[in-house]
């Protein structure tokens, strides 16, 4: 994820919703594909200064959209089919912890 695209700090938009279009627009062009694991909440809090309940609130937007699931002590994923209001699950590989 590059540092210069999509976070703009004196955009008006709220910083959640800034970074959910970042991840979501990363999503929908392939550069995370279907059960590929998300940065994790500290990098992302550290990479663009961002309070982690912030991103966790942009995470929590994607899940409600159906872009991204969380599995429980690995972290955010996206869904097995990332579209909005599918019902979906996550992919989890052979030999993925």
């Amino acid at each position: 994820m590059s540092d210069d695209r999509g976070m703009n700090p004196l955009d008006p938009t709220p910083r959640y919703l800034q970074l959910a279009a970042l991840l979501r627009g990363q999503i929908e062009a392939g550069e995370f594909e279907p059960g590929d694991r998300l940065p994790s909440e500290p990098t992302l809090v550290q990479r663009y200064g961002l309070a982690r309940a912030t991103v966790n609130k942009a995470y929590q937007l994607l899940a409600e959209e159906g872009l991204v699931v969380a599995i429980p002590g690995i972290g955010w994923h996206v869904a097995a089919s990332a579209e909005p209001g599918n019902g979906a699950e996550p992919i989890v590989r052979d030999g993925e912890d």
